[in-house]
């Protein structure tokens, strides 16, 4: 099978509202976290600065605050926001349920170490 496949449901819920869906699907690149945050939830702050991964965290229901390096950033439904490994970061819910989907990935470097470039050719959208 070239795929797999998982329901977020069916992975247990860890810190009250985080499904890990990496170990599951088996990835081996990329960290996909689904986030359903009950009113007034808060996760611990955090930083990735020790395995250098950036994050995306994309908003999908209701609305949050994400904390990035003492910053509040007011998120609602269909924001994205990238965060660099260096940043602290933290979830602040609301008084109402949110849900977001959370990507992480090492940084994109080439053999001599220095920065390299997503290729966005082939990619249809």
């Amino acid at each position: 099978m070239s795929y797999r496949k998982v329901n977020y449901e069916d992975v247990d819920q860890v810190s009250s509202a985080m499904h890990f869906l990496s170990d599951p699907l088996e990835t081996e690149q990329v960290g996909v976290t689904v986030a359903r945050c009950d009113p007034g939830w808060k996760s611990q702050p955090h930083d990735h600065a020790d395995n250098e991964h950036e994050e995306v965290y994309v908003l999908i229901e209701g609305q949050a605050t994400v904390v990035v390096d003492d910053d509040p950033v007011e998120m609602e439904t269909g924001d994205a926001l990238w965060i660099p490994p260096e940043s602290t970061r933290q979830i602040r819910n609301g008084d109402d349920e949110s849900a977001f989907v959370l990507v992480s990935a090492p940084g994109i470097a080439d053999e001599e170490g220095e920065n390299g470039e997503w290729l966005l050719s082939g990619f249809a959208g």
